[in-house]
């Protein structure tokens, strides 16, 4: 696993859906607090009897990826970790929180996803779980809606989907455009989604729309002139979707390069539906993340493994349309760096649970529980190229998710189950 360059700027905390239900409010009280639980400050923090502390530090506890360490503790000062270890060795703080023999895990890093957007595509999944295989195409139904949506509206919509992540896990998020594709409504959305995290990705070229089907150079052309320039600065990074049916390789390799001379740096949805240029791009242009990564050759995988660039898998969207599941084992056993993350949308992949992510990429991607649990916070990280996020060990953000179960196995081992029962974010408990 090879590190990432230095960290991103930190993303801004997704506010709590005020209408959370019931249930949620009553998963606070499920870890047993000694005393209240305070908004980050100086103040300091003791969670201990923690039965499993994931770390993402082979040099503490077990030696592994994970950096396991049982009967353990965390301290947290202000929004950040300060120290992690044997409970029975921490020291004094000004609070103290017993998580009651349960398992603590790293905030999950969600580093592909699409929220902002109106409407759904019930009609569209259903028929295809009837028999109907899934195109690019059915893109073009949200863009209607979201195009005919109210900024306000766009935006209840996003901080619903953010609020439902939280209480899943997630503490760290990208978010893209991609649902406008027209300048206003891309700029619309990219502001919409930078008011609630700085991983921000500018995807004007998700596919061509109606109103320039006959013309597709002219959209290419408005993806890296006025589209970008009015984008730009809201966002961190570039994407495209190199894919039949969207952008091939030249298409693609414009819209990264006219990115990459604003700032922006590149990320790919790449080879999901069909073999193609797409991981090659990716790796040339030093992209942090090739996504979907479903048709690789062996020169693809190779390309993967011997550069930087993270191989970002999202089992939801082969989940939702039946398609082939990425070869996690072959990546892995090549040595590429594997993220998963949910590509939460309302068309191919309507999930925002990363542990119902890592749950199928250990039953039908090859991935054991463990390198699952890794690449959904410390892949996830990379992918971002983060390390601020997706560990616990000094220095790291707070972020912090507490399992009702003793191990991290269990996020495997008892899919569909709401194990998640506190959340801690920048050392503030929102869940």
């Amino acid at each position: 696993m090879r590190p990432g360059r230095p960290p991103g700027r930190p993303a801004s905390a997704p506010e709590p859906d005020p209408t959370a239900d019931q249930a949620t409010k009553d998963a606070m009280s499920n870890a047993t607090t000694v005393s209240p639980a305070h908004s980050a400050s100086t103040a300091s923090t003791l969670i201990t009897n923690i039965a499993t502390l994931v770390t993402n530090d082979p040099s503490l506890g077990d030696g592994s990826p994970l950096g396991l360490i049982q009967d353990a503790a965390v301290v947290i000062e202000g929004d950040r970790v300060a120290w992690t270890g044997d409970q029975s060795k921490a020291p004094a703080t000004d609070n103290r929180v017993d998580a009651g023999g349960r398992a603590v895990v790293p905030g999950f890093v969600d580093s592909h996803s699409h929220l902002v957007f109106a409407g759904d595509r019930t009609q569209e999944f259903n028929a295809r779980m009837s028999g109907r295989p899934y195109s690019a195409g059915g893109i073009r139904t949200t863009v209607a809606a979201t195009r005919a949506a109210t900024d306000a509206e766009l935006e209840a919509n996003l901080t619903r989907y953010l609020a439902e992540a939280l209480r899943q896990g997630t503490t760290t998020f990208e978010t893209k455009s991609g649902y406008g594709l027209t300048v206003a409504d891309e700029a619309r959305a990219l502001r919409i989604a930078a008011a609630h995290t700085d991983e921000v990705t500018y995807l004007g070229a998700h596919v061509v729309p109606p109103d320039y089907a006959g013309d597709p150079a002219a959209y290419v052309a408005l993806v890296t002139g006025e589209m970008l320039d009015a984008c730009a600065p809201y966002a961190r990074w570039v994407d495209v979707f190199c894919e039949k049916g969207a952008f091939d390789g030249d298409q693609a390799r414009a819209v990264l390069t006219a990115g990459k001379a604003k700032g922006l740096h590149p990320r790919v949805h790449a080879n999901q539906l069909s073999y193609g240029p797409g991981v090659q791009l990716a790796v040339e242009l030093d992209a942090a993340s090739a996504d979907h990564c479903t048709h690789l050759t062996d020169a693809d995988v190779d390309a993967l493994a011997n550069s930087r660039t993270v191989a970002t898998l999202l089992p939801g969207a082969e989940f939702s349309t039946r398609a082939e599941w990425p070869d996690a084992r072959r990546l892995l056993d090549a040595g590429v760096t594997v993220a998963l993350s949910t590509d939460c949308n309302p068309g191919s992949s309507f999930t925002s649970s990363v542990p119902f992510c890592i749950a199928l990429a250990v039953r039908d991607m090859g991935m054991t529980p463990d390198e699952a649990v890794w690449s959904a916070t410390a892949g996830g990280a990379r992918a971002l190229r983060r390390e601020d996020v997706g560990r616990l060990t000094p220095g790291a953000f707070a972020d912090l998710t507490l399992l009702d179960a003793p191990s991290h196995v269990h996020l495997a081992y008892r899919p569909g189950v709401p194990l998640v029962t506190g959340v801690w974010r920048r050392g503030t408990r929102v869940v």
